[in-house]
């Protein structure tokens, strides 16, 4: 079945991977019966594919209840979108409805999905960030007229996600990669390694994601060459990574990263495509 070309992220997510699809791309294997995602974010790699069969994750719940909600409810979803106001006032008010947890327990799983996209359509610089107590905190962008609804995205999204083979997750990227069969392919697009100690973003959850981590997911790599999976993995290209993936393909590539507080740190950085299989 031919892609649909309107199949294109939802949501602005930080080191979303758009504009490296022409990068990414050429590096995938030529077939992938099980393709998995377990940092999904904004789903770029993944609407570019459409793979038919997929298990895909984020440990941040509110985005995978997001999906969950385009896929089952996309009309009632579409419809709930269009009451939003862009004003100031109103933002904050839907902002902050998560801080008063019987408030937010109370709002039905569409209103949830429906706040999330407002809120990332209308936040400054689409940045996805929550606070140690996992509380949506980015300002308000002031944008004359953000793109609040795109309906023909959303039900172009939803009729990908009802027609194929697509499992929905939010937990440890760990557990994810244990689902996966034997000969199907992983894409990781973690958390970048930070460049600098003042450059680190790991807001998209409240837990962060450091050296740790980092340690732990090249691990999962081993794992899953020694269970013959092949792996697609992106991150900033800093000594440690390099490092710490140097037995496997390492290519540099150049990304322009655009959500930046500071205008001037707007600009081409490096970054790193790492693999543990050869390009047919």
């Amino acid at each position: 079945m031919a892609k649909n070309k309107l199949v294109a992220p939802v949501v602005k997510w930080v080191g979303g991977k758009r504009q490296l699809i022409d990068e990414i791309t050429p590096m995938l294997p030529k077939r992938i019966t099980a393709y998995c995602e377990p940092f999904l974010g904004g789903g770029a790699v993944l609407f570019s594919l459409q793979p038919k069969n997929a298990i895909i994750n984020d440990l941040n719940a509110d985005l995978m209840l997001v999906y969950e909600i385009i896929r089952d409810n996309v009309e009632v979803l579409i419809t709930d979108l269009e009451k939003h106001e862009n004003t100031s006032e109103y933002f904050y008010k839907l902002r902050d409805m998560d801080r008063d947890k019987a408030v937010y327990q109370s709002m039905t799983k569409i209103e949830k999905a429906s706040r999330i996209i407002y809120l990332n359509k209308t936040c400054y610089n689409g940045l996805f960030r929550v606070n140690a107590a996992g509380e949506f905190n980015s300002p308000f962008g002031h944008y004359k007229n953000p793109s609040i609804v795109n309906a023909p995205v959303l039900r172009a999204v939803s009729k990908y996600l009802t027609a194929s083979n697509i499992q929905l997750f939010s937990e440890d990227f760990e557990v994810t990669l244990q689902r996966i069969p034997r000969g199907g392919f992983v894409y990781l697009d973690p958390p970048y390694d930070p460049v600098s100690d003042t450059a680190s973003f790991t807001g998209y959850n409240s837990g962060g994601f450091g050296k740790d981590a980092q340690i732990r997911l090249k691990q999962c790599c081993d794992t899953l060459s020694q269970r013959g999976i092949k792996f697609l993995l992106s991150n900033s290209a800093t000594n440690f990574i390099k490092d710490l993936y140097k037995d496997y393909t390492i290519t540099i590539v150049h990304a322009k990263r655009a959500i930046n507080s500071d205008a001037s740190k707007r600009g081409a950085i490096e970054e790193v495509l790492i693999r543990n299989y050869g390009i047919e």
